[in-house]
């Protein structure tokens, strides 16, 4: 095995490409001759999905600028991969846009800041998930109603933010970056002090988000029975024959956990199975709620299976090391999150299709 390179080494790279790829040609765009019609993009994502739910989904594109930037991974990642890039990889999320950033509960029950979507995550050039993230940030701005001279400096610090976190993460030991993490707490004092008190409402609000209470929110008594409450077309009961195909597939899901964590599964029993609308881009993959039950009906827990196909990625950074793309999805988040769900791993579905058990307890 190869030793790494020194930080000098990897610098005097990074010069090298940079000579190749200079900063300024990061501005240009896509030509628009030859260039692949968005909508068939689309079209031909939603092929294999489920049909009736493809409507929900171009709705909520079509709501405004922002949904339609947040469903289109796929148009986004055929521009990015039609112009020249750095070639410096690194296991991206492939939809950093800025409400795929949000705070959710580390197994220490600590309330972090990161990014919480990985459907299309796959190594590929750097600056795909920077330009993602920075556009998102421009298109923002101007659905909350400011001028192309804000949208300009929003996305400008964006970049500028990044940078300058890079540039104090080169300087710290691999531990260190490995365990770096953005608590909620480090969150605040960046808020401008007119939204500081809204910032801290939210906050608290997601430290008072558990199990229980999804348990009054998401579920009803049905002739005495625990049942996930209905909500269509957004949350409907699975059905016999994919309540039964969930069951199934738990013992492969099972199989991809720790042995602890496999041990702290069977402790839980399924009661219900829903099938779940989530998202803009996702709408039309298969996605269900599963509620499981611990001790008794007030201990309960529930899990998100989600189908998972090739990442948008792939036909432009090429094919995933992992066969398979539950796998692919689970292997991005664990590496990419700074602590991850306990309960994370993923299965085989029926017919050879692939699904990532998530889970959404917090």
């Amino acid at each position: 095995m190869s030793l790494p390179a020194s930080p000098d080494e990897r610098a005097r790279r990074g010069r090298a490409r940079r000579k190749r790829l200079p900063r300024s040609e990061h501005a240009a765009t896509p030509r628009l001759e030859g260039r692949p019609d968005p909508v068939a993009v689309l079209a031909a994502q939603g092929a294999d999905r489920v049909q009736e739910l493809l409507p929900i989904r171009y709705e909520r594109m079509a709501a405004g600028a922002f949904p339609f930037l947040r469903g289109a991974a796929a148009v986004m990642a055929g521009d990015l991969g039609a112009m020249p890039h750095t070639g410096l990889l690194v296991q991206l999320c492939g939809d950093a846009h800025l409400l795929n950033f949000g705070l959710f509960a580390s197994p220490e029950r600590a309330l972090l800041f990161d990014l919480n979507d990985f459907d299309e995550t796959q190594p590929g050039p750097f600056e795909w998930d920077v330009k993602r993230l920075a556009a998102s940030v421009a298109v923002a701005a101007r659905e909350n109603g400011h001028g192309d001279k804000a949208a300009r400096r929003s996305a400008a610090a964006a970049a500028a933010a990044y940078r300058r976190n890079m540039r104090r993460l080169a300087g710290l030991g691999e531990l260190a970056v490995w365990y770096e993490r953005v608590d909620s707490a480090e969150v605040l004092p960046l808020v401008r002090r007119r939204d500081r008190e809204r910032v801290a409402s939210a906050l608290e609000r997601a430290r008072r988000r558990t199990s229980l209470q999804a348990l009054e929110k998401l579920t009803e008594l049905v002739d005495g029975s625990l049942r996930i409450r209905s909500d269509p077309p957004l949350l409907d009961p699975a059905g016999e024959a994919d309540s039964e195909t969930v069951r199934r597939v738990f013992a492969d899901y099972r199989s991809t956990l720790p042995e602890e964590r496999r041990l702290l599964l069977d402790r839980f029993q399924v009661v219900d199975v829903a099938r779940k609308v989530v998202g803009v881009g996702s709408v039309g993959t298969r996605c269900y709620v599963v509620l499981l039950t611990g001790r008794d009906p007030g201990d309960p827990l529930f899990l998100q299976v989600k189908e998972a196909g090739p990442s948008v990625l792939e036909a432009h950074a090429g094919a995933s090391r992992h066969r398979h793309a539950g796998h692919r999805v689970v292997a991005g988040q664990r590496l990419l999150q700074a602590a991850g769900d306990i309960f994370l791993g993923w299965a085989t579905g029926p017919g050879g299709g692939t699904s990532t058990g998530v889970s959404c307890a917090t």
